[in-house]
């Protein structure tokens, strides 16, 4: 990958997080202001979560189908810049419920897709230990860039300014997709069954567990850990300095991913991903004090950082050829699909019917599922790649 293809990749990744740095923080406060009640703002939000379970794979079929993955990822950033341009025009609640589930279903194609050209074009050239750390970690600055960037200037300003800031991220997202280039797919026509063959495999089963277990113990976390923070007395400031503190420790984890995939086989890291989130939850369940959630917030260099790494990684030992795009949508769908909103939900009920500090026991009970799930892969007939 030649360095301005990996500064078209790092850019990618870059606005892309920014734009969710814009909409996980501030989305709910801008249509607070618009006048909407605490429920019709969570099932506004819920879509961000509900268009991944089918979105994903669905745009990941025509990848592998039309053997053609950047085309599909600029059509569907410039038409997300064009639907987010509709904010400007909206009035009633049912249209914003209908805006932001046509607007994400179109952009749950980014990711997945953008992740699978990525590593296409690094293994192409053996570098997929070496760089695509140091490609992703863009995603976490931009995200971090953003967060505090429209957060000063929101305060300073108004959410109002929300809209523009958002087109402005958008479109520039549309422009940089057109600097995007991988290796000529292997156009080879998947073979009728070839993906339930890979499906069936028990081994892909209990990593695809796995990975909704986790992102299922990580709902509560993005959906919730700000408010706990605020019933324990920390001011929004203070918040968004907690949240800047667990993005900045994947950044590391990033940047030194090659030297960790190098010396230790991706089960063995997602083991030890699945065991610091047990104790990443229970910390901040019972002992949520500054100094210690500190601390539980480097742990997401584990819980996330980490463990994104190995399962990226584990996925081509299955998902090759013309299924690779589909696995990558696969396990967005699986996790972040199903498993981030079923989390959301249970974490919403357990909050509302016992205290907080359950949400997150909840959670080091479903990283501990998921260390169970991977315990059951059988890495030796996978030798690493």
């Amino acid at each position: 990958m030649t360095p301005s293809l990996r500064w078209a990749f790092g850019s990618f990744f870059f606005l892309y997080f920014a734009y969710v740095g814009l909409v996980s923080p501030y989305a709910s406060l801008f249509f607070l202001e618009r006048g909407f009640s605490v429920i019709e703002i969570a099932a506004l939000m819920s879509m961000l979560q509900i268009t991944r379970i089918v979105g994903p794979f669905s745009w990941g079929w025509l990848s592998d189908y039309l053997s053609n993955r950047i085309s599909i990822i600029r059509f569907c950033a410039c038409l997300a810049a064009l639907v987010f341009l509709c904010i400007y025009f909206l009035q009633d609640y049912i249209g914003f419920f209908i805006w932001m589930f046509v607007l994400h279903t179109i952009l749950s194609s980014l990711m997945p897709l953008g992740e699978s050209a990525t590593i296409h074009a690094l293994y192409k050239d053996n570098s997929f230990d070496k760089r695509y750390g140091r490609l992703r970690l863009w995603g976490s600055i931009g995200f971090i860039a953003m967060v505090l960037a429209a957060g000063e200037l929101f305060q300073r300003k108004t959410i109002e300014l929300y809209p523009i800031v958002g087109t402005v991220v958008l479109f520039a997202l549309a422009f940089i997709t057109f600097c995007l280039h991988e290796p000529k797919m292997d156009r080879r026509k998947m073979v009728k069954g070839e993906l339930l063959i890979v499906l069936f495999n028990p081994d892909v089963r209990w990593f695809l567990l796995s990975g909704f277990f986790m992102i299922f113990a990580h709902a509560a976390l993005y959906v919730f850990y700000s408010l706990y923070l605020s019933d324990l007395g920390y001011d929004k400031f203070q918040i968004g300095l907690f949240w800047a503190l667990g993005v900045a420790a994947e950044v590391i984890f990033f940047y030194f991913q090659s030297k960790v995939l190098s010396r230790l086989d991706a089960e063995v890291i997602l083991q030890a991903a699945f065991a610091i989130g047990v104790i990443r939850f229970v910390l901040i369940a019972f002992l949520p004090i500054t100094s210690v959630l500190i601390l539980a917030q480097l742990m997401h260099a584990g819980t996330f950082a980490a463990h994104h790494s190995a399962a990226t990684k584990l996925l081509q030992r299955w998902f090759t050829g013309p299924v690779q795009a589909r696995g990558q949508a696969l396990m967005a769908t699986i996790s972040y699909g199903l498993g981030g909103t079923l989390g959301g939900l249970c974490a919403g009920w357990i909050w509302e019917a016992s205290q907080p500090r359950d949400v997150f026991v909840m959670s080091a009970f479903a990283c501990g599922l998921a260390g169970m799930a991977i315990q059951k892969l059988r890495p030796r007939r996978y030798p690493a790649r």
